[in-house]
């Protein structure tokens, strides 16, 4: 009997044990909860190109004051409050104005309104190195802010951008997402592109006031050779060059991509003349017109597919 009297008491003994596991256990989910909760909310340091920038939580209202960052959010499926749209809503590419729906334009990206910006009481603002560096101390005391390389960047330059907006907004592990789903089709697009292609390409913005050639280093001349496309200047400081006619003929394209910018070009001057009937695309045919938004003024994951499914396109089908 004495025996069976502790074998029972020491059963009733694990049995309250257990039961005191399980309420600790319930303890520590809540504390997990709990602990979850404040990583939301938690404050993370994001570098960039003015130095460090605290962000509290997952940012809802943001302004971008680039293209670029536009490309960015659409791409993580987040629609800006606000973007300096140059005051025209036609300068967002359909394939990313249709991802972003309205927002609130708060002026050009040379001169964005502060005060418009300041109306929309964002929680991050981001904006380019070129451009808004010196307003950055301004535009810092309305929100959050990072600048970022956009219209000085290379492709490798806009990919890192990306990576440092998805951080930005707390969506990093969406962002190498999205990442590795634009890396994959950059290797399908790559695989379109003969591997013995040897032709030479030129994008330019050609406009009235002169013939914009952009180099290897220029975010549309990276990407086009990110995929085997060699760009016709391979030297250079300026990643952006004004060039003339007797330059194109040096340089000698054997594909031309041009931007129009307005009706009338320094280009339609040129058509008669013997210089320019001469260089290789001119004779070949090979001289195709363009988006400029598409082409230049967007620069992000989606324009980048975009760009090379147009140049392939006329390249190859």
């Amino acid at each position: 009997m004495k025996w069976t009297l502790r074998i029972l008491t020491l059963a009733f003994i694990l049995f309250l044990a257990a039961c005191g596991s399980d309420g600790d256990d319930s303890a520590t989910g809540s504390e997990d909860k709990e602990e979850g909760a404040d990583t939301e909310e938690s404050t993370r340091v994001i570098e960039h190109e003015m130095g460090e920038t605290e962000i509290s939580g997952k940012p809802e209202k943001i302004v971008a004051l680039e293209f670029s960052f536009v490309d960015n959010l659409a791409s993580l499926g987040v629609s800006p409050v606000g973007i300096a749209d140059d005051n025209d809503k036609e300068r967002i590419i359909e394939p990313i104005r249709e991802k972003i729906g309205d927002y609130t334009s708060v002026g050009t990206r040379k001169q964005p309104s502060l005060e418009v910006i300041s109306s929309l009481q964002p929680d991050l603002i981001i904006a380019d190195m070129k451009r808004h560096k010196e307003i950055y101390d301004q535009l810092s005391e309305i929100a959050p802010t990072i600048i970022l390389p956009s219209l000085a960047a290379d492709y490798e330059g806009i990919i890192d951008s990306f990576e440092t907006v998805s951080m930005a907004m707390g969506m990093e592990e969406k962002g190498q997402e999205v990442l590795q789903q634009h890396r994959d089709r950059m290797e399908e697009l790559r695989a379109e592109v003969p591997e013995d292609e040897e032709r030479t390409v030129l994008p330019a913005v050609v406009a009235d006031s002169g013939y914009y050639a952009h180099n290897m280093e220029s975010y549309t001349g990276s990407l086009l050779e990110s995929i085997g496309l060699k760009n016709a200047i391979q030297s250079g400081d300026a990643r952006y060059n004004k060039i003339n006619l007797e330059q194109i003929v040096e340089f000698n394209p054997d594909v031309m991509f041009h931007m129009n910018s307005g009706e009338q070009t320094v280009v339609d001057e040129w058509e008669d003349n013997e210089l320019y009937q001469d260089v290789s695309a001119v004779k070949n045919d090979e001289v195709y017109q363009v988006d400029r938004n598409m082409w230049s003024r967007f620069r992000g994951l989606i324009s980048s597919e975009k760009i090379l499914e147009d140049a392939i396109g006329y390249l190859y089908q």
